[in-house]
């Protein structure tokens, strides 16, 4: 039984993410596949459309000989990262228009989002009008729960116009935390998991997007069946700080223009990678308190997973002064950095709404991951 568990443990682990020399010694040195299971990291160099990039393999013994699996990794770069931590404003152009609202005679809900319109490429809401023709119906490509779906729906004719009869935007704004930035490239990592629009349901497509300051200016607490949220606020007139050139997964990414106000520039830290990552002690990073501090939590469990997903980890908030301030964890605080052995291994994405003491948080790797992709 002591050599099965740890097999099928490692069979669970999907390959391409981050690791490096120090994680599998970590890793080997706690026994995380395993009394009689070890870990070889072997670097490879490959080249995709003449760029060099750093790939390994990492080959699991069995009693130190047996060859049993092989899992292909990314080497971890040795940049330094500037720890995250404050509050964030969010600004996303969307690629399409989300529905708000119809006249009733459209099958389109709420939070539906339109991409195209008789075939033609709908980027805001002025390209609405100029795809339609006259006639009863128009063809209408959509978003719906992220699947894309077709329907005809009647064109109403006014005086001087054609319209769908719909209520639309092509602009959302939100807050979310700031998890990283590459000292060196200005590359970001924040929110830990994807910008979803509420109604629909969707992954909101972004064409352009800026991050901006942002100012608390007061805390729901969190409660069991209420996870609270942080009341921020930011204008949109103001100096941005970057834009945001991908919403994914795990969260958005792009490039960080000016981060003053936002990190400390004299403290910055190593990625990571998840097999560095084990359960018991360590902190999470956040300006809620008006100052940059690291709250205490305790790591309960970290997943091995078939997929990626932004529920990599489980953790308790410990820390009373966190637990005095917010309760645990509070919409808004997603992307915290979670920080062990003075790096930054993950990011807050999750709370439990039964128990706003707890939480998930996803692997900093793969947020490391699509913001290089």
């Amino acid at each position: 039984m002591l050599v099965i568990m740890p097999i099928i443990n490692i069979f669970q682990m999907e390959g391409d993410f981050l690791a490096s020399y120090e994680d599998i010694k970590s890793a080997n040195s706690n026994k995380l596949f395993g009394s009689y299971i070890t870990g070889q990291l072997v670097e490879q160099e490959q080249k995709v459309d003449s760029q060099s990039t750093s790939h390994g393999e990492i080959v699991f013994k069995l009693f130190g000989f047996i060859p049993i699996r092989k899992l292909q990794v990314v080497m971890a770069d040795d940049d330094d990262y500037y720890i995250g931590g404050a509050p964030i404003g969010l600004s996303i152009s969307t690629d399409g228009v989300i529905v708000i609202s119809d006249e009733g005679n459209s099958c389109l809900r709420e939070g539906d989002i339109i991409t195209k319109i008789n075939g033609n490429k709908i980027d805001d809401v002025d390209d609405i009008e100029k795809a339609l023709s006259v006639g009863d119906e128009a063809e209408v490509t959509f978003l719906r729960k992220n699947k894309e779906t077709r329907a005809l729906v009647k064109v109403l004719k006014d005086k001087d116009s054609l319209r769908l009869g719909l209520v639309v935007k092509d602009n959302i704004t939100g807050v979310g935390t700031l998890t990283f930035v590459n000292k060196a490239t200005g590359e970001y990592g924040a929110l830990g998991h994807a910008v979803v629009d509420e109604a629909g349901g969707n992954v909101v497509p972004v064409k352009k997007g800026k991050v901006y300051s942002c100012n608390l200016i007061g805390i729901n607490k969190g409660q069991k069946n209420n996870p609270g949220q942080l009341r921020c606020l930011f204008l949109q007139n103001g100096k941005n700080k970057g834009d945001i050139e991908s919403n994914g997964k795990f969260g958005i990414n792009g490039t960080m223009k000016n981060v003053d106000g936002l990190v400390d520039e004299n403290l910055t830290a190593k990625i990571g990678g998840r097999l560095s990552v084990t359960p018991g002690k360590a902190t999470i990073v956040s300006d809620i308190s008006g100052i940059k501090e690291e709250y205490e939590i305790e790591i309960i469990k970290a997943n091995y997973q078939k997929k990626a997903n932004d529920k990599s980890l489980v953790f308790r908030v410990k820390d009373k002064r966190l637990l005095n301030l917010t309760g645990g964890i509070v919409q808004g605080m997603s992307g915290s950095p979670i920080m062990q052995n003075d790096k930054i291994i993950g990011a807050v994405t999750h709370v439990f709404l039964s128990d706003p003491t707890k939480g998930y948080g996803v692997y900093a790797d793969w947020m490391v991951g699509e913001n290089c992709a």
